[in-house]
C-alpha cells in the first residue's frame, strides 16, 4: 500500500508547492494595467493594419496612455475613433484629416497591352516574378487584384485592367499598398484630389511606347505650377501635397493627360 501512497503524496506536495510559488510570483511581478488602455482598444476598429505606426490596435492604445501618442492616428477609425479616445482621456478631440488610397496608374486596356500571356497563379505577386510582370509597362498596375482581395472595406475594384479605389469606402489602412508588388498605391489626403496617375520612371520615348497615358517627364507641369508643388525626377512627376492648392494648372498643361482630378 505504501508503495503507491508515497508517490501520490509526493506529487500532491509538489503540486501544492508549485501553486504557492505561482501565486507568490503573480503577486510579486504583477503589473498594474491602466483600465483606459482596454477602453481605448475597445473603440478602435481592430483592423490591426499598422497605419497608425504601431503593431496593432492594442499596441496603439497602450502608446496613447503610456507614451502620449496622438489620439488621431487611427485612419480606419477616423474622426469617430479619435473623438471616443479623446472622451476617454477627457481631452479635446484632435483634428483628423480624411485620407484615402490612390492607385498611381491609368494604363488601362485602352492605353497599354500585355507583353505575354501568364498562365500561372493569377496574382500580381506571382506574375511579377516573371520578367517583372506581363504588361508592356513594368511600372504599372498588373491588374490581378491582390489589392482588392486584401481590402476589408471592399473599396477597390479592377476596372478595364486597372485597380480603382472607391474613396467613400476606403479606410486608408494601407493594406492594399503593402500588397501591391509594384508599389503604385499610396495613401493621400482626400482633399488633395489632383494626382499624377502614372508611376513610370522610364524615359519619355519608352513610356510612350508602352502606355498612351504615361507621364513622359516633359516638365511642362512643373513649369506651369504656380506653387512649386510638382516636380519631375527620374522622368516622373510627383506632387507635394503640402504645397498643392488643387488649382489644376498642371492637369490642364499635361500633354499626355497623365494628371487627373480624383474627386468621386
Amino acid at each position: 500500500m505504501m508503495t503507491y501512497l508515497i508517490p501520490v503524496l509526493v506529487l500532491c506536495t509538489c503540486g501544492i508547492l508549485a501553486g504557492v510559488l505561482l501565486t507568490v510570483a503573480a503577486k510579486v511581478f504583477h503589473v498594474e494595467v491602466d483600465e483606459r488602455i482596454e477602453k481605448i482598444s475597445a473603440v478602435l476598429p481592430q483592423a490591426n493594419c499598422g497605419a497608425c505606426g504601431y503593431a496593432g490596435c492594442a499596441d496603439y492604445a497602450a502608446a496613447v496612455i503610456e507614451k502620449g501618442a496622438p489620439t488621431n492616428l487611427c485612419r480606419p477609425g477616423g474622426a469617430d475613433a479619435a473623438g471616443k479616445i479623446a472622451g476617454i482621456l477627457g481631452t479635446a478631440a484632435s483634428e483628423v484629416i480624411p485620407m484615402t488610397a490612390i492607385v498611381r496608374c491609368s494604363g488601362d486596356c485602352n492605353a497599354t497591352n500585355t507583353a505575354f500571356e501568364f498562365d500561372g497563379v493569377q496574382s500580381c505577386r506571382a506574375v511579377k516574378r516573371f520578367y517583372g510582370g506581363s504588361g508592356l509597362c513594368k511600372y504599372g498596375c498588373i491588374g490581378l487584384g491582390d489589392c482588392a482581395s486584401i481590402c476589408e472595406h471592399d473599396a477597390i475594384r479592377i476596372e478595364n485592367g486597372v485597380a480603382k479605389v472607391i474613396t467613400s469606402l476606403c479606410g486608408a489602412c494601407g493594406q492594399c499598398a503593402k500588397a501591391c508588388p509594384n508599389g503604385i498605391i499610396a495613401i493621400k489626403p482626400v482633399s488633395k484630389h489632383i494626382e499624377v496617375l502614372c508611376s513610370s520612371e522610364a524615359n519619355g520615348k519608352t513610356t510612350k511606347q508602352s502606355c498612351k497615358n504615361g507621364c513622359i517627364g516633359c516638365k511642362i507641369c512643373e513649369k506651369k505650377c504656380p506653387n512649386g508643388a510638382i516636380k519631375v525626377e527620374n522622368f516622373h512627376a510627383s506632387i507635394n501635397y503640402d504645397l498643392c492648392t488643387n488649382c489644376g494648372e498642371c492637369m490642364a498643361a499635361c500633354p499626355v493627360k497623365a494628371i487627373h482630378s480624383c474627386l468621386k
